[in-house]
């Protein structure tokens, strides 16, 4: 069987190197021109960039809100005589406490993705061009967690949290429906502004560059296969690009 695809294999470049064709592919990043892989990557620096203190604010703003809140009930909840209010602090403090956990799992990329790109060198057109696809790599990844984080499943999971705090509180604790409904109410204010403070600048930034790249096309960062056709010594080159 090895010997039989050698033997079409040998067959296959004999027939090539008789009709005198000779194929080289080409990645996408080399056949884009140097400053076209200049351009975009300028565009994507500018707007990690851009993005990156608004987003730093909002996800360092609610870690130490969540963290100083949780902190805060905690301490009243141990100190405090009656059960009522021990019950309320112990309850908040393990709601706020989800808060910084969730912070801590999730951080925000737009954050981090300047320092990441800056690090990587681009002193030679192969350089900018490994640097570009990086670069177009960290402005999805930005845009996806932006995305995630106002998305329904985000909604849902914030909304059962509250949800259970609210049943805690009615059934657990022996409260009226009216105060599970308060914590209810309350919980969901909250954990609603939190996800729609989320900055959305990411999700922008990577819909008008794909615009700019793709000429107009919205249907994501693909790569195209161009095949052009030339004269080379030996015979007619195919050039490929993906």
């Amino acid at each position: 069987m090895k010997h039989s695809f050698l033997k079409n294999r040998e067959l296959v470049l004999v027939l090539l190197s008789v009709m005198g064709l000779q194929v080289m592919p080409v990645s996408s990043q080399q056949a884009v021109p140097d400053s076209l892989v200049r351009e975009r990557l300028g565009f994507i620096r500018n707007a990690l960039e851009s993005g990156k203190p608004r987003a730093s604010l909002w996800w360092n703003g609610w870690l130490i809100g969540y963290g100083a809140a949780t902190i805060g009930q905690a301490a009243v909840g141990m100190t405090a005589e009656d059960q009522r209010t021990r019950q309320d602090m112990a309850l908040g403090a393990a709601t706020t406490g989800l808060g910084v956990i969730g912070q801590l799992l999730y951080p925000m990329t737009p954050s981090s993705a300047p320092g990441l790109l800056s690090g990587i060198s681009e002193t030679t057109p192969g350089e900018r061009s490994e640097k570009l696809a990086a670069a177009e790599d960290l402005l999805r990844k930005s845009a996806a967690r932006e995305r995630e984080g106002r998305s329904w499943q985000t909604h849902a999971i914030t909304g059962l949290v509250n949800l259970g705090g609210g049943l805690v509180t009615w059934l657990g604790f022996k409260r009226s429906i009216w105060d599970g409904v308060g914590y209810f109410v309350l919980n969901t204010a909250i954990t609603e502004a939190q996800i729609w403070t989320q900055p959305t600048r990411a999700v922008r930034d990577e819909e008008e560059y794909i615009r700019r790249r793709a000429g107009g096309r919205t249907d994501g960062l693909t790569h195209k296969i161009h095949v052009s056709f030339g004269i080379v010594p030996g015979g007619i080159g195919i050039t490929a690009g993906f």
